[in-house]
C-alpha cells in the first residue's frame, strides 16, 4: 500500500505561480550599460528576448511537480510483521530420563509425549517472552538459548527423546545450568522477579554433583524463581519402578526457597490445568508488537526531477537567448 509521510507538502505546489503573481519585477540598479546601437533593435525583437519557449516552461512544471511529489517523501508499506519483544526470561527444564517413557498419563503415550504437546501450547502462548529449554537426565544440556522464537523452542521441544541426556535424574545440576546461562549474560538480564525456572520431572534426584537443595539456595539469591512439576500417576510403583521414585518433598523445598509454587500432574488434563495456571502467575511481561516495513520511494522523483533539471537548465532553442 502507498503511503505519504508528509502530505502537506502538496500546498505548495501553487508556490511558483503565486510568488509570480505578488512579487514585483525586479528593478535594474546602478549604471546602465549604454549601447549605440539599441535604437536600431526592433521592437519585436525585444519581446523575443523575454518569451520562454512552451517545451522549456513543461519542462520546469514537470521538475517542480517531482520535487513536491518526492517532498510528501511517498513509502510502499508492507504487511504487518511481529517484532520480538523482551519481556521475561523464562526456561524450562525437562526431565528425558528413562522414567519418562512410562505411559501412565494419557493411554499410549508415554510422559515424555505427552508434556511435549502441553508444553509445547505453553511455549507458543509466551509471546513477547524469551524462553529457553533445557533437558536433562544423569546430565543437563541447553537444548534452546533463551529467544524469541518460540516455533524454534517448540521444536526442540517436540524432538527430545528418552535417554538423550542419560537414564538418571540430576536436578541440582539442571537448576545449576539455568543459573549458569542466566549469569553469562548479565547485561540483559531484566528486572529481579521476571526471570523464571519451570522445572519438571517424574523422579528424586540421583545424578549429579549439586545438590538441589544448595542448587535452590543459589537460584533464590540470583532473582530465580522455580516453579516445579512432579508428573505421573498417583500409583507410579505399579510400572516395575520405572516411575514410583518421585520425590515431591525436594520439589516443594526448592519451589518454597526460590518463591516459586510445586504442582502434581497425575495426567495430561492435570497438567494443562498446571501450565494454564503459571500462565495466570508469570504473564507475559510484553504486549506483542508490530510493524510494516517501509520502502522509501521518494529517491524515484527526486531523480528523475534533477535529470529534466538538466534539459531545462540548459535549453537553447531558436527563440531563446
Amino acid at each position: 500500500m502507498i503511503h505519504f509521510e508528509w502530505p502537506w507538502m502538496v500546498l505548495l505546489l501553487p508556490l511558483p505561480w503565486l510568488l509570480k503573481h505578488w512579487l514585483p519585477p525586479a528593478q535594474p540598479q546602478g549604471a546602465a550599460l549604454f549601447l549605440p546601437f539599441a535604437a536600431m533593435v526592433g521592437a519585436g525583437t525585444t519581446a523575443l528576448v523575454h518569451t520562454m519557449p512552451s517545451p522549456r516552461k513543461v519542462l520546469f512544471v514537470l521538475v517542480w511537480l517531482l520535487l513536491v511529489i518526492a517532498a510528501t517523501r511517498p513509502q510502499w508499506l508492507g504487511d504487518p510483521q511481529p517484532v520480538p519483544a523482551t519481556g521475561r526470561r523464562l526456561l524450562l527444564a525437562v526431565d528425558v530420563s528413562g522414567s519418562m517413557a512410562t505411559p501412565d498419563m494419557a493411554g499410549d503415550l508415554s510422559r515424555l509425549q505427552v508434556v511435549q504437546k502441553v508444553a509445547g501450547d505453553f511455549i507458543q502462548r509466551r509471546h513477547g517472552d524469551q524462553v529457553g529449554l533445557i533437558l536433562f537426565g544423569t546430565r543437563p544440556y541447553l537444548q534452546a538459548p533463551l529467544t524469541t522464537d518460540l516455533d524454534t523452542v517448540g521444536q526442540f521441544l517436540n524432538e527430545a527423546a528418552i535417554g538423550i541426556a542419560g537414564r538418571q535424574t540430576a536436578i541440582g545440576d539442571a537448576i545449576g545450568l539455568a543459573i549458569k546461562r542466566l549469569r553469562s549474560d548479565p547485561g540483559k538480564t531484566p528486572h529481579k522477579g521476571d526471570t523464571v525456572l519451570i522445572l519438571l520431572t517424574d523422579g528424586s534426584s540421583n545424578a549429579g554433583a549439586m545438590p538441589p537443595d544448595e542448587a535452590a539456595r543459589l537460584a533464590a539469591a540470583a532473582g530465580l524463581r522455580i516453579y516445579t512439576i512432579g508428573v505421573g500417576s498417583e500409583s507410579q510403583s505399579e510400572f516395575m519402578g520405572l516411575g514410583g521414585d518421585l520425590d515431591e518433598d525436594t520439589l516443594k523445598r526448592i519451589a518454597q526457597i526460590t518463591g516459586g509454587e510445586y504442582f502434581r500432574a497425575t495426567d495430561a488434563d492435570a497438567l494443562e490445568d498446571v501450565y494454564a495456571r503459571i500462565d495466570k502467575l508469570e504473564p507475559s511481561a510484553a504486549k506483542a508488537q508490530w510493524y510494516r516495513p517501509r520502502d522509501e520511494w521518494f529517491p524515484w522523483p527526486l531523480g528523475a526531477a534533477l535529470l529534466l533539471s538538466l534539459p531545462a537548465v540548459l535549453w537553447r532553442g531558436r527563440r531563446w537567448s
